[in-house]
């Protein structure tokens, strides 16, 4: 069974690679509910998550040639959206001015009490957090980016990367604090 979804998708991608517009049409529905979900954790409205789901399979189409089959297209598609949500990040944030943070870097004393949250619960006040802090919290926490990758991408330096992150865990501990006093 899995390897004939695997078939059926390599067919759909082969389609892709032809423009066929039906084959087009079956991909973005088969993985648009996947692209929105890893959307709604980079974008704060659902609105600007759409839209960056519609413009990452603009690229996804674009591009769909240069796709290495012999790696999950899934991976593939998650890398294109987190880049498009940095894009429309940037993009909004043109005029945020970074100053150097190393001297405010903050010590995370307690590194392990971000472990006692459960997925669902960071998501549920992930977005809580500032969009940069959140951006980098999901970057570094999530998908595994280096501290200098997040600042490449983002253009900031390394140590605000780092600042952003500390300053999301201590946020997410308190609001879990608050969240557990209220349960």
């Amino acid at each position: 069974m899995e390897s004939s979804k695997e078939e059926n998708i390599e067919l759909i991608i082969q389609g892709c690679i032809k423009k066929n517009e039906k084959s087009q049409e079956i991909l973005y529905k088969k993985f648009f509910g996947y692209s929105l979900s890893v959307a709604l954790i980079y974008n704060l409205q659902r609105r600007d998550a759409l839209e960056v789901v519609n413009d990452s399979f603009v690229k996804v189409f674009s591009k769909i040639g240069k796709y290495d089959t012999s790696k999950p297209f899934q991976g593939w598609l998650r890398k294109i959206v987190i880049n498009t949500s940095i894009d429309k990040l940037r993009q909004n944030n043109k005029d945020h001015r970074f100053v150097e943070a190393e001297k405010y870097q903050i010590q995370d004393e307690t590194p392990n009490s971000i472990s006692n949250l459960s997925a669902q619960e960071i998501f549920e006040i992930l977005n809580l957090l500032p969009h940069y802090h959140k951006t980098v919290f999901c970057l570094y926490e999530i998908e595994g980016y280096s501290h200098e990758e997040i600042a490449e991408q983002l253009g900031i330096p390394t140590s605000s990367s780092r600042v952003y992150l500390t300053r999301a865990k201590q946020r997410l501990r308190e609001l879990f604090m608050v969240n557990d006093l209220q349960g």
